[in-house]
């Protein structure tokens, strides 16, 4: 790269001979007016060399140089003759002037004289802006980063506010880390001067927190010896990168737990479909029973009736596993809070009773009061999800649950927000604790995803944030309201909705709008399940065939036996229910198909299928077969 040169005398005579010396290996810039030059120097901030004669009129060039060192960091180089010999000594003592040349000058001495100034130049611009690299970077550098000789003085360090100068060098490396014992910072000099490399990983106390670093370090390449000899490396400098990783740690835990709660997820889903099965059979067979030969006992009605209600529980214990092995999408409905949540007590009640720590000890008990949730007279129905909801709840109250490891009580209130200028009305649901409480700062970021309070392992932190989304798409809210030492009340703000709850008009319309008599090809490889839904359909009148796989029913299609209905097993051996369907589909396009599963997943159905979950009543039945025979479609039904 060729330097540029600034030429100064006010004779044009010598700016030309000048010129002519310098123009084939430097840029040239020249003036015959000191003041002039001084302009050029601030629109040309790269000039390396200013060539001045000093005999000027006006100004010298010894004192045009000490402005131009005001301006510029061009190096100078005079012209004189011999009578200003003491400007020029002069010059060279302050610093104004690297060499001077006579008058005439020789010229390849000259030129050499341009070229070692213009390098030096070069060299010092370039040592300057390192050190600016290096004194920015270790100022903004989000790392801990230490240079040391052999001896494990510091030569640099950003350990703590402004410590980046030649100022805090010589000063011990294990005294930047009062925190850590002293044999460590040895241990790991000793190894990276055997390996030339080393890495640990540390946990120390910081700022009254565990905190955990990740310590890299490494010896620097040096140059050989003025002899030759290459310096051995248990002298050369090392540099030690210091990281804070107890984030990235907190992360990977939380990651961790969140897939070990899928995998859990994806078993719990596993067994309720299976358990979804077995309630369909007892809760139907419960149910024909009492039809075919009611008990004149009236103990014997009674234990009937409590075999019915237990089996019924079995079935609010197996929603939620599905909901917890797979969320379904929002799904917004007119929903009562009232029965709702004391549906929810002993569910609650079973949650708050498991109080063990991590190490199996036992913690304090915990209570439930749900005197605070007003009748269903006093409160009207809100637009939401229930089964979200539901799960939102018991999330909210475990949340208490953990807050007060020395016990306490978990309250559950309601009240109506009534409508304002800015929104409808809205019912809010409180759960209150009585337990540490939390900080402003801890308060705003718990809405945050992974972001808890629990230590790692006992949470993913994903609980409020997945709260928080569910009542956004509901059009309703959450808020929190804590301190410490206070506890804390949390608070779901549901929009209300004026129209009647979906389940009670459902339910109604299965009594008054009866199904005319068809003939249903029910398709099911469970015996048990199979016997109860024939016997459902019988009862309201149908012509029932039953076989227990998708083959089977695919020959019975073919033989064109006259079906009006098919209800359909989703998950079976074999042929799937999927597969059995689409080939119905393709056999008879006009035939209404009505799957039935324990564990419908929405991305193994075809588009539009109507969906029957398991367990099931002779009401939820009858809907869905009218549904199925010509209503719109409408999501899985669970009794």
């Amino acid at each position: 790269m060729r330097s540029r040169i600034l030429l100064v005398d006010d004779e044009t005579e010598i700016l030309v001979a000048l010129t002519d010396l310098l123009e084939d290996e430097f840029d040239i810039l020249s003036s015959t007016d000191p003041m002039e030059a001084l302009d050029i120097l601030r629109t040309a901030p790269d000039v390396a060399v200013i060539v001045s004669d000093q005999r000027m009129p006006g100004l010298t060039g010894d004192k045009f140089l000490l402005q131009a060192r005001e301006i510029s960091d061009a190096h100078g180089i005079l012209l004189t003759g011999y009578a200003d010999l003491a400007a020029v000594v002069a010059a060279l003592n302050q610093g104004r002037i690297r060499f001077y040349a006579h008058k005439p000058w020789e010229s390849d001495a000259l030129r050499a004289m341009v070229r070692e100034v213009a390098s030096h130049c070069r060299l010092e611009r370039a040592l300057l802006t390192e050190r600016a690299l290096l004194h920015g970077l270790m100022e903004t550098l989000p790392l801990g980063l230490v240079f040391t000789d052999a001896a494990g003085r510091t030569i640099r360090h950003n350990i703590g506010a402004g410590q980046v100068l030649s100022e805090v060098a010589g000063v011990l490396e294990r005294s930047l880390y009062p925190q850590l014992r002293q044999d460590e910072i040895e241990a790991m000099r000793a190894r990276t001067r055997e390996h030339g490399h080393d890495e640990h990983l540390l946990m120390y106390e910081q700022g009254g927190a565990a905190r955990w670093h990740e310590f890299t370090r490494s010896t620097l390449p040096w140059p050989r010896r003025p002899n030759g000899d290459v310096v051995p490396v248990e002298e050369r400098w090392q540099v030690s990168v210091d990281r804070d990783v107890t984030d990235r740690l907190t992360m990977e835990a939380q990651l961790r737990q969140d897939d070990k709660m899928r995998a859990l997820g994806t078993l719990a889903g596993g067994i309720a479909h299976d358990f979804n099965n077995l309630l369909t059979a007892i809760l139907g067979s419960l149910e024909l029973l009492n039809d075919m030969a009611p008990p004149q006992d009236p103990m014997a009605a009674k234990l009937l009736d409590n075999a019915s209600a237990s089996a019924r529980r079995g079935t609010v214990l197996t929603r939620r596993l599905l909901e917890f092995g797979r969320p379904k999408p929002v799904v917004l409905q007119p929903v009562m809070l009232g029965p709702l949540i004391h549906g929810m007590h002993d569910l609650l009640l079973q949650s708050l009773s498991r109080r063990t720590d991590r190490a199996g000890q036992p913690l304090g008990r915990c209570t439930l009061d749900m005197q605070g949730v007003a009748s269903d007279a006093a409160m009207p129905p809100v637009q939401s999800d229930p089964g979200q909801l539901e799960m939102a709840l018991l999330n909210l109250c475990i949340n208490a649950r953990d807050a007060m490891p020395e016990g306490g009580c978990v309250s559950i209130s309601t009240h109506v927000e009534p409508a304002t200028s800015d929104g409808p009305a809205h019912v809010v649901v409180t759960v209150a604790d009585q337990g540490c409480g939390m900080s402003p700062e801890t308060a705003a970021r718990i809405f945050e995803p992974f972001f808890t309070t629990k230590g790692i392992g006992s949470g993913t932190g994903l609980g409020l944030s997945t709260i928080y989304g569910f009542l956004r798409r509901c059009d309703g809210d959450v808020r929190v309201r804590s301190a410490p030492g206070e506890g804390t009340q949390m608070s779901l703000w549901l929009p209300v909705c004026s129209a009647p709850c979906a389940g009670d008009v459902a339910d109604d319309d299965a009594d008054t709008v009866p199904l005319a008599s068809c003939r249903v090809l029910v398709v099911d490889d469970e015996d048990a399940v199979r016997l109860v839904t024939e016997q459902f359909l019988r009862h309201d009148g149908h012509d029932v065939t039953g076989v227990d796989s998708g083959t089977t029913a695919l020959a019975l299609i073919e033989a064109d036996r006259g079906f009006d209905l098919v209800v359909l097993d989703l998950m079976m051996p074999g042929m799937s229910g999927r597969e059995c369907g689409e080939a119905i589909a393709a056999r008879r396009p006009d035939l209404p198909i009505l799957y039935v599963s324990g564990y419908a997943d929405p991305g193994n159905l075809p588009e539009g299928a109507f969906v029957l979950g398991k367990p099931f009543t002779p009401q939820t039945l009858r809907r869905a077969l009218v549904d199925a025979m010509g209503a719109p479609a409408r999501p899985m039904v669970s009794s």
